[in-house]
C-alpha cells in the first residue's frame, strides 16, 4: 500500500471504528435499522444458515431497505434451495440469486475435474473462487455496506469479529450484527419468532455450505468442523471473509 492509499483509507477505517462502538450498545433490530439508514446501497448476503435466517427475519419483519442476496453455487443441498423459497414467502421478500458463470465452471472442471477440490487446497480454493467469490463480487457491486452473519463463536478464526470493519479490498463497510450472539441465543430467537430454518440443522449440521463440502459434526466438535473436513487447517475458510482471497478476485 502506498502512503497516499494509506491516508485515503484512514477516513473509512475511523468511520468503521466509530460505527463499531455505536452498534455495540444496540439490539439486533437497532443495529440493522441504524445501518440501513446510513446511506448508500446496503446488501446482506445469506447462506440460509440459522444465523442468517435471524437477520433475514428482522429485515423482513421491519421492512428495512436492505437488499438480500445469496450465492446459489450450483452445489447446494436441496433443503437449502427449498428454504430460499419458503423464506421469501414467509417474509414477502425477494432474495437475489447470484450464480457462477458457466465458462468459469467449465474451465475449473477442465483443470481440476468437477470434484477436484478433494485433491488439494489449491483446487478447493479455486472452486470457492469460481462458485462463491466471483458471484459475491457481482452481488456487492455498487454496495456501500455489506452485512454478514459472522459470529465470534463460530470458530477460533472468527473469535475477534467486530460489529463493523472497513473492507479495504472491496472498498465498503462490513457489518456483522450478530458478532456477539452465541448459538443458544440464535436458537431462542428462532423458536420465539417462528423463523424457518434448514432441517439439516436438526441432523447435526450447524454450518451448511455446498453439499459435497459439508458433513454433520461429531459430539464436541466446533460448529464449523464439518466444512471441508478433509483438510487439516483448523482455520479453513472459503475465502469470502479472507482479505487475500478478495484481493485476488479483484485483481482478476
Amino acid at each position: 500500500m502506498t502512503a497516499i492509499n494509506a491516508i485515503a483509507e484512514e477516513g473509512p477505517i475511523a468511520e468503521a471504528e466509530a460505527l463499531n462502538d455505536r452498534l455495540a450498545g444496540l439490539d439486533l433490530a437497532g443495529r440493522l435499522s441504524l445501518v440501513s439508514g446510513l446511506g448508500g446501497r446496503v446488501v446482506f448476503t445469506t447462506s440460509l444458515g440459522i444465523e442468517d435466517q435471524v437477520i433475514t427475519a428482522e429485515i423482513g419483519t421491519h421492512r428495512l431497505p436492505i437488499d438480500i442476496a445469496t450465492l446459489q453455487t450450483g452445489r447446494l443441498f436441496a433443503e437449502t434451495l427449498s428454504l430460499i423459497e419458503e423464506t421469501e414467502s414467509q417474509y414477502d421478500i425477494h432474495i437475489h440469486r447470484f450464480e457462477p458463470e458457466k465458462a468459469d465452471i467449465d474451465a475449473y472442471a477442465a483443470q481440476y475435474g468437477l470434484n477436484g477440490f478433494y485433491e488439494s487446497v489449491e483446487a478447493r480454493h479455486a472452486c470457492c473462487g469460481v462458485r462463491k467469490l466471483k458471484p459475491l463480487a457481482r452481488a456487492l457491486e455498487g454496495a456501500a455496506i455489506w452485512i454478514t452473519g459472522l459470529r465470534r463463536g463460530q470458530s477460533a478464526n472468527r473469535a475477534e469479529t467486530p460489529f463493523a470493519e472497513y473492507d479495504a479490498e472491496r472498498h465498503l463497510l462490513k457489518v456483522n450484527p450478530l458478532a456477539d450472539w452465541d448459538l443458544e441465543a440464535i436458537k431462542a430467537f428462532v423458536s420465539t419468532n417462528g423463523v424457518p430454518v434448514n432441517p439439516l440443522h436438526q441432523r447435526g449440521y450447524p454450518s451448511i455450505g455446498c453439499e459435497p463440502c459439508t458433513r454433520a459434526i461429531k459430539p464436541g466438535e466446533p460448529e464449523r468442523a464439518g466444512r471441508w473436513w478433509w483438510e487439516q487447517d483448523e482455520t479453513r475458510e472459503c475465502g469470502l471473509h479472507v482479505a487475500e482471497e478478495a484481493a485476488a478476485i479483484a485483481a482478476q
